[in-house]
């Protein structure tokens, strides 16, 4: 089947499940409050890239990040775990494809806050820059990428 945007749509009127091959990514575990809406876009965003997600609903992401080792001031609003690294925010699914691939002795990566324009917080041309932070169990953080 080819996958056309007339297809995606019509596949997912029909409730059909989406083809094999969008879903053959790395697993992501996502939790999440049930009443966040960017959440939700930042998740479709992972799937769309490929990352078979599994999300489950909480009333506090605190306990995970911080079991996660996701320093407070690095939070976001979900907070997500793939190949023993956490994911902090609305990280783009490239940097979360690069973290896999480079394997860098850390903790995870994040992007603090939820800038505008990342992924799952687009609003139309609004855009403001933001960074994905690269962190440590031990408090050490580098830029890992600039958008």
């Amino acid at each position: 089947m080819k996958l056309t945007r007339r297809t995606l749509l019509a596949t997912l009127a029909a409730g059909i499940a989406m083809p094999a091959r969008a879903q053959t990514g790395p697993v992501v575990d996502v939790v999440k409050t049930p009443t966040c809406g960017c959440c939700n876009g930042w998740i479709a965003h992972m799937r769309q890239a490929g990352f078979q997600v599994r999300v489950r609903d909480v009333s506090d992401t605190t306990p995970v990040a911080r079991r996660l080792g996701v320093p407070d001031d690095l939070r976001s609003c979900h907070t997500a775990s793939v190949g023993g690294y956490a994911v902090e925010g609305h990280v783009p699914a490239a940097d979360v494809r690069r973290l896999l691939r480079e394997r860098p002795q850390a903790a995870g990566i994040a992007v603090p806050g939820m800038p505008m324009g990342s992924p799952g917080m687009e609003h139309g041309s609004h855009r403001q820059p933001y960074q994905t932070i690269l962190f440590t169990r031990a408090g050490r953080r580098t830029v890992f990428a600039r958008h």
